[in-house]
């Protein structure tokens, strides 16, 4: 459960923080110290008016006529979305799309790491070396709880998903990123964000279309 004191923000103004941190990333690698919210709108792809409202959610930033402190606002969005710290994350599902996910070394450099993976069969040939540990199911649960993880990545077939979220969902993960191309039954309480990438090509199909 969320904390009362804690204001309720928009997903959508949630996303678009998340792309404002990026962005405020590649300035402060560029050495800029301030910055404009025309300019970081810009950058965005967001109206300025729009960056300003998303932003006043959670404080009031900038100087008149000098606008954001590079490193003041980063630690301030990041803090408001839980990556000031690395946050703990495991995989379910350790096939080929999970196997790459588990090697990519991007998500740390952006607050996440993946700490073990779970499968159902352990003894399945992989073709790639990863640093996590890999579990059965059977773990998952204790494993979880240990730990204190919260969010979760689910790359498993269809047909086991809905029970591998729920079991995700009893051991106390609250947050689900679902690879898996079904939409899950799962308590109100619990985010999920579904990726589906063959739906993201049937968009980008009918914007190609001449």
């Amino acid at each position: 459960m969320k904390k009362s004191s804690r204001p309720i923000i928009p997903r959508k103004t949630i996303y678009r923080l998340s792309i404002y941190l990026r962005c405020l990333a590649r300035l402060r690698e560029n050495g800029i110290g301030t910055v404009s919210s025309e300019a970081l709108a810009k950058a965005a792809g967001v109206k300025s008016t729009q960056l300003r409202k998303d932003l006043a959610c959670f404080g009031t930033f900038g100087t008149r006529g000098l606008g954001y402190d590079v490193t003041e606002l980063s630690t301030k969005i990041a803090d408001e979305l839980g990556t000031s710290r690395l946050q703990p994350v495991i995989l379910v599902g350790v096939g080929n799309l999970g196997l790459a996910l588990l090697s990519y070394r991007g998500f740390e450099k952006e607050g996440f790491e993946i700490i073990a993976a779970f499968d159902a069969e352990l003894r399945r040939k992989r073709d790639k070396e990863i640093k996590q540990p890999i579990y059965g199911m059977d773990k998952l649960r204790e494993f979880a709880q240990t730990h204190g993880v919260k969010m979760a990545i689910l790359t498993v077939p269809a047909a086991a998903a809905q029970e591998v979220a729920n079991l995700l969902v009893n051991s106390g993960i609250t947050g689900i990123l679902n690879f898996s191309p079904i939409v899950l039954s799962l308590p109100e309480e619990v985010i999920v964000n579904n990726v589906n990438l063959a739906i993201e090509l049937e968009n980008l199909s009918y914007f190609i279309q001449e």
